[in-house]
């Protein structure tokens, strides 16, 4: 990080979108049809003729402006005549109504450009979530466990029913051991990440909406899972992707400090108001929990090289604690805007006989960046956008649910995973 220069500029009073307006001119069929493959419901050729409408406004406005200064210039210096009065009075009404026509199209165009997700790279798989392919496999498919709630609130562990007492339906209180397991997971994976160079950060536990919406994110739209605060231009985060995703906006980075890889330590808040019909018992979907968040600021050329890293560095984490999981190439209609690629780390339940969600990593490419107006200067004095990754290394509540179901035994205690024990006093069972 040293001698990282930072240019900060004022947020732009236009922005064209998360995407580059010219690239949908050069692409409208990808674009268009990656939309259509996400499933979100846009109009390209809608949004490239209001475009069109917001260039030739440009002009007229711009016209319109030099004439006026025009006619300043000739009024100056003595008593103008009633022609160049009337003149004046007449191209302030025009101009008037060009702006407010310009204004109106620039919101339009907003609104569209905010549902236009990023284009998918070629090897993700067309259809919904059931179509996502299994792309690598590991360890053994283990059956016969407890399950994690029951297991848990019989060791006196976990407390749902003071949690929803003092906060609502599905937040808990973690006790004892397990409060201390989680403690000892998160100190593991953070020594783990540092080493393979993540800087360590702890994060705001609230965004502004322009970060919120700049990294993807949609706080006050229909199915939302983010806690608006009211009367605040504030949203809690649900994830530590949003505060480091906005930590360079409006910067304009150095070719050689990238990349600059970031692990984020936040708690979570989610209202997981689009959760209908997903497994949601217990630890493994709840409103609140801890998560260590990896992140990369790279040049393009990076982009698809550091997706795989980050991807690895979650495999090594879980099989160096001893999970048995699966990983899977997200289907374009369960990719959500940003990414371009996603890949899912799903452990293998032995009690549902099942994989199950664990950590993901995505490969945003410039969308995040140019939402919030992050770039790069080259070696040559060029500047472009940079590319944006985001992957978990440990969900906390889920990571419990995954110990407490591969490590349990017929006693009822719980083997320690030996990767642990260092951080757990060097217990070995609990």
């Amino acid at each position: 990080m040293s001698g990282l220069s930072l240019t900060f500029k004022p947020k732009l009073v236009y922005n064209e979108g998360m995407l580059d307006i010219k690239f949908i001119r050069d692409n409208v069929d990808l674009v268009q049809r990656s939309a259509n493959n996400k499933g979100y419901k846009v109009d390209i050729a809608t949004l490239l003729q209001l475009d069109d409408e917001r260039r030739d406004l440009q002009k007229q406005v711009e016209a319109l402006r030099e004439q006026r200064n025009t006619i300043s210039a000739k009024m100056k210096g003595g008593r103008p005549d009633q022609g160049l009065i009337d003149q004046g009075k007449q191209l302030k009404i025009e101009l008037a109504e060009r702006e407010g026509y310009l204004k109106a199209t620039e919101e339009k165009i907003a609104a569209i450009m905010k549902n236009v997700p990023n284009v998918t790279f070629d090897d993700v798989p067309l259809g919904g979530e059931e179509d996502s392919v299994e792309v690598k496999r590991w360890g053994e498919q283990k059956t016969g466990a407890v399950d994690h709630l029951d297991y848990a609130v019989k060791r006196g562990w976990v407390d749902f029913e003071r949690g929803a007492k003092v906060a609502g339906a599905k937040f808990y209180y973690l006790k004892g051991d397990l409060a201390l397991l989680e403690n000892a997971v998160t100190q593991f994976a953070l020594d783990y990440v540092t080493k393979q160079g993540f800087t360590f950060m702890t994060v705001p536990h609230m965004v502004n909406m322009r970060t919120a919406e700049g990294a993807g994110f949609t706080p006050k739209g229909e199915g939302s899972n983010e806690y608006v605060v009211e009367g605040e231009d504030l949203t809690l985060i649900g994830t530590a992707e949003m505060p480091l995703t906005g930590y360079h906006a409006d910067e304009i980075l150095n070719e050689e400090d990238l990349p600059l890889l970031y692990a984020g330590y936040s708690p979570c808040y989610r209202k997981e108001a689009g959760t209908y019909g997903k497994h949601t018992r217990g630890l493994f979907r709840v409103h609140q929990f801890n998560k260590l968040e990896m992140y990369a600021f790279c040049l393009p050329e990076q982009s698809r090289e550091i997706h795989e890293k980050i991807l690895s560095v979650e495999e090594a984490l879980w099989q160096q604690i001893g999970i048995s999981y699966h990983v899977v190439n997200i289907a374009a209609g369960d990719l959500g805007a940003p990414a371009a690629k996603k890949y899912d780390i799903e452990y293998w339940s032995p009690v549902d006989e099942t994989y199950r969600e664990l950590t993901s990593c995505s490969n945003c490419t410039d969308y995040q960046a140019r939402g919030l107006n992050i770039r790069v200067r080259r070696a040559d004095g060029s500047i472009e956008s940079v590319h944006t990754l985001n992957g978990t290394a440990v969900s906390l509540a889920r990571s419990l649910v995954v110990i407490l179901e591969n490590f349990q035994n017929e006693d009822g205690s719980l083997t320690v995973p030996e990767v642990l024990r260092p951080y757990m006093n060097g217990r070995d069972v609990i």
